[in-house]
């Protein structure tokens, strides 16, 4: 089977990649699993937060606001994001307020807003209105949507067994069959480095961190759904409504190979402590528990664009956990470095993601 670009990962990156090259190109998304979105992509907490990431990620994001809140009806609702300091975090409470732009607001609004807050240990709180939720679901079916209404096509349990270049064109065997094209497109998420290896592309140590989630009942039987994300200082931790419920992680990042990855207890235990310390409702039940991979390059910037010694070799990859809200500007920057036309975004911040800085 003949294909013009073949896209190696069915998470958002290589469903918003496809969405926006699969009007211009013959697109095959090659999906290990059985369905796309199984691993990092559909354990997302799935907040957009304008001024969360790196210099290079807040750019993608700003340029992705307008798609999420208008395509398909928009995939935003309101949520709000407060940040919770102790006298022992005050340094790190005073660098995210200034990085996030954040307004300080009193322990009266902050208790207004999230009654169960313990103020006899924080001393500090800051909320920013604009954060909001983001339906991944529905964002990651718009991708598809869009992707097969050009003929686009998805092809699940295809786990990619070898790549190699010849006669100026890529072959692929995944899941047991063949492809070929002139472009493959690296969205392979903690995978990312395996896949490149494969292909003699650069050796670009894109590195799987696992983040665990619990989820626990609403506290105290309160109604949670207006509540912000809370968010402990330097991301030490945070909690955040979902169904009805709380998921709260200890925002953790420890350094796994990739695999289908689960919570670590004793990590989830000392986040719940944390979370502990800042409220009043003493948490007596885990209704249930997970973890994804979130992968980073080196300096945490994306890796996009063409690899520097495997000719059409793409990378789409190290989108660490901000894929979900950066993924629309981030899938139209593929499909404009592919196809040769020009950006929207800025040559700066091209430069910074591009695979020839490593």
């Amino acid at each position: 089977m003949k294909q013009d670009i073949l896209i190696v990962g069915g998470g958002v990156a290589g469903l918003s990649a496809a969405a926006h090259l699969a009007s211009y190109a013959s697109v095959t998304v090659l999906e290990a699993e059985s369905a796309t979105g199984y691993h990092t992509s559909g354990r997302s907490a799935a907040l957009f937060e304008e001024k969360y990431g790196q210099e290079t990620t807040i750019a993608l994001n700003k340029a992705s606001k307008a798609f999420l809140e208008h395509h398909d009806g928009g995939f935003l609702s309101p949520r709000g994001f407060m940040l919770l300091g102790s006298r022992d975090d005050n340094a790190a409470f005073e660098n995210d307020l200034k990085t996030m732009q954040l307004s300080e607001i009193s322990a009266e609004d902050a208790l207004a807003r999230v009654p169960i807050l313990n103020t006899n240990h924080l001393t500090r709180f800051a909320h920013a209105d604009d954060a909001q939720d983001i339906d991944t679901d529905l964002l990651m079916q718009s991708y598809t949507r869009l992707m097969r209404a050009h003929g686009g096509q998805i092809v699940t349990n295809a786990r990619v067994e070898n790549v190699w270049h010849v006669d100026g064109r890529w072959q692929v065997i995944a899941g047991g069959e063949s492809y070929a094209a002139d472009v493959v497109v690296n969205a392979a998420g903690a995978w990312a480095s395996q896949i490149a290896h494969m292909a003699g592309a650069q050796d670009i140590p894109v590195q799987p961190y696992r983040r665990s989630v619990a989820r626990i009942p609403a506290p105290g039987g309160l109604d949670v759904s207006s509540w912000p994300m809370l968010f402990g200082p330097g991301e030490t931790w945070y909690a955040k409504p979902d169904a009805g419920a709380l998921i709260i992680s200890p925002a953790d990042e420890d350094p796994v190979d990739p695999h289908d990855a689960w919570a670590d207890d004793m990590t989830l235990a000392e986040g719940i402590a944390s979370y502990q310390e800042v409220v009043t409702e003493d948490v007596t039940r885990v209704i249930s528990n997970w973890a994804g991979l979130r992968s980073f390059a080196p300096d945490r910037n994306l890796v996009l664009g063409f690899d520097r010694q495997a000719p059409g070799f793409f990378w789409c990859a190290g989108q660490g956990g901000y894929g979900m809200q950066s993924s629309p500007a981030t899938g139209q920057l593929v499909a404009d470095l592919i196809t040769g036309r020009a950006p929207e975004i800025d040559n700066t911040v091209i430069t910074r993601i591009a695979p020839n800085r490593l």
